[in-house]
């Protein structure tokens, strides 16, 4: 785990790694330091493995759920808008997904949201990524 200063110099900055390895810690560390500080609003990327599938939220916009467990233990809800973008298939636990969208605090650990492209091309776009397939 990484400490709360090392996490504040990722925050905001333009960071390239060719090293994955690198890249999935740094990410691990940004949303870590999200959780600790209940910030939201930040947009993230990663991956993680899918830990439990959910029944998909059909209540206004539609959205695919389950819940995904980060290389350091801490998971997140990810909501998928199924109205904008397509389902991701074949989803099942023990899956590895990347993601990127935005992060917003929640006691249980997080929600991922807008991991889709934005109609009005106003918020930046995230995506799922799932068998070499991208949902967005």
């Amino acid at each position: 785990m990484c400490t709360d200063g090392l996490a504040r110099d990722f925050i905001g900055s333009n960071y390239f790694y060719t090293d994955n390895f690198k890249h999935s810690k740094i990410e691990t560390a940004l949303i870590e330091h999200l959780f600790r500080n209940r910030q939201s609003d930040t947009q993230v990327s990663g991956d993680g493995t899918v830990l439990q599938l959910l029944r998909d939220d059909t209540i206004g916009s539609q959205h695919q759920r389950f819940i995904i467990e980060l290389k350091s233990g801490h998971t997140i809800l990810v909501a998928h808008n199924i109205d904008i973008a397509p389902k991701v298939l074949h989803l099942k636990n023990g899956d590895n997904i990347g993601f990127s969208g935005e992060y917003e605090w929640t006691p249980q650990g997080g929600v991922l949201h807008w991991t889709h492209k934005d109609p009005d091309d106003i918020h930046p776009s995230g995506y799922l990524r799932h068998n070499d397939t991208v949902y967005q």
